[in-house]
């Protein structure tokens, strides 16, 4: 396996893949597994040990913003911890760019004896951080897709209840066209005796009637 190829690659599928690497090649961090498949193109929704690295629910996220620090501490990162790999990235950020490598190796190596920490410490604080951030992603990927499915079964239910409701509506007019038939049969058929005696007759009864009303007196009354 090429130097680039495994800082490409991922340790336990945490790294993600990068075109150089940030650390010079020379340093051993020992053997490093291959992945069964690149972490850009893994599924953050698959369950994953790093999900339960927290010992106490972490901050949400906050417009796609992130507490780290928060994050950190509540993996169990302490605040020592997380300086180490502060300096140590702070360090790495300062180096020149055109810095031979081998150079860079003994500027790191003497400024993290003068840190006082041995680099197993850093490095393993540095991989708790990974895990703690890879942990909170796939948690917040769950918690997405949770909350996706939980909106869809809202969708359709909601989609349901505006069918029944649209079927409701539909059914009262179809009631109403019904009953308007239905009454107008009736007074077609009710009509007949009225045709039988005769408009003049029918209009001087309703007009002497104090039960009957005027249909065209009402339509042209104005309103007090």
């Amino acid at each position: 396996m090429s130097d680039k190829k495994g800082w490409g690659s991922t340790v336990a599928g945490w790294f993600i893949e990068r075109d150089e690497p940030s650390i010079p090649v020379e340093t051993n961090f020992g053997d490093v597994p291959e992945p069964t498949s690149p972490a850009t193109t893994e599924s953050y929704t698959t369950p994953s040990p790093t999900q339960s690295v927290f010992q106490k629910s972490p901050p949400p996220p906050t417009g796609g913003q992130v507490d780290f620090a928060a994050v950190f501490e509540a993996a169990g990162v302490d605040q020592e911890e997380q300086q180490r790999v502060a300096r140590t990235t702070e360090l790495l950020r300062s180096l020149p760019a055109g810095t031979d490598a081998a150079v860079k190796k003994q500027i790191v190596e003497a400024s993290l004896k003068a840190f006082g920490v041995p680099i197993e410490k850093i490095i393993e604080a540095t991989v708790e951080e990974i895990q703690a951030v890879d942990g909170y992603l796939r948690n917040a990927a769950a918690d997405n897709e949770k909350l996706i499915q939980e909106s869809e079964a809202r969708i359709k239910q909601y989609e349901q209840e505006i069918q029944n409701i649209r079927s409701v509506m539909q059914q009262s007019v179809n009631e109403q066209q019904t009953l308007i038939k239905t009454c107008n049969d009736k007074k077609l058929e009710v009509q007949q005796v009225l045709e039988f005696f005769g408009q003049e007759t029918v209009a001087k009864v309703v007009q002497t009637s104090p039960k009957l009303h005027d249909p065209s007196a009402q339509s042209t009354t104005p309103a007090s």
